[in-house]
C-alpha cells in the first residue's frame, strides 16, 4: 500500500482510452477501480437513453460516492476513477474529494485528436453491442462540445499522456 494515498482521475475525449488506462493504472497501483458506466448501470438499469439522462443520474450518484471515495482514501488506499474530469465543473468535483484532507492527487489528460478517438468508439461499439447505441461519432460530437481540456491555472497535478492506446 502507498505511505500516501493518492486519487487518480481522467481528463480526455470519448473514445480517448480513459478506461482501458484506468484498469491498467489500478492493476498496477494495487488500487481501487470505480468505474461511473458500471454504477451508473447497475443503480440506473435501462434508464440512461442519451447524455441527458447521464448528467441526470451522474448528478444523484457524485454525492454518495464523493464521500465514499474521501473515507477510502483516509483508510490509506489508492483509487483509481474512471469518471470524467472533462470540463471545469467535473474537475471541481473530485477537488471536493481530495483537498479537504489535503489527498495527493493525479488527473492525467489524454490528447487524443479526433480522428482516433472516433476510431476507437467505432471499434468499442463493434466490439460490445450493448454500447452501440451510445458510441456513435454522432455522440462523440455532442459530447466533445462541452470538452474542456484541463489548464494550469485549475491548480491540478496533470500528467499528460499524448495516446492511451484503444478504449475508453
Amino acid at each position: 500500500m502507498n505511505e500516501k494515498p493518492v486519487l487518480v482521475f481522467f481528463c480526455g475525449k470519448m473514445g480517448a482510452g480513459k478506461s482501458t488506462l484506468a484498469r491498467r493504472m489500478a492493476k498496477d497501483m494495487n488500487a481501487l477501480l470505480l468505474s461511473e458506466d458500471e454504477w451508473l448501470a447497475a443503480l440506473f438499469p435501462g434508464e440512461i437513453h442519451g447524455l441527458a439522462d447521464y448528467i441526470k443520474y451522474s448528478r444523484r450518484l457524485k454525492p454518495v460516492l464523493g464521500a465514499h471515495v474521501r473515507d477510502i482514501l483516509k483508510s490509506g488506499l489508492p483509487v483509481v476513477m474512471d469518471f470524467p474530469a472533462n470540463t471545469v465543473t467535473q474537475r471541481n468535483w473530485f477537488r471536493e474529494i481530495f483537498e479537504p484532507d489535503g489527498m495527493d492527487h493525479l488527473l492525467i489528460y489524454l490528447d487524443v485528436d479526433d480522428a482516433t478517438c472516433i476510431r476507437q468508439v467505432a471499434a468499442r461499439a463493434s466490439a460490445d453491442p450493448a454500447r452501440a447505441r451510445f458510441d456513435t461519432e454522432a455522440m462523440f460530437r455532442q459530447v466533445t462540445g462541452h470538452f474542456q481540456p484541463p489548464t494550469e491555472q485549475e491548480g491540478f497535478n496533470i500528467r499528460v499522456v499524448a495516446s492511451a492506446g484503444s478504449g475508453g
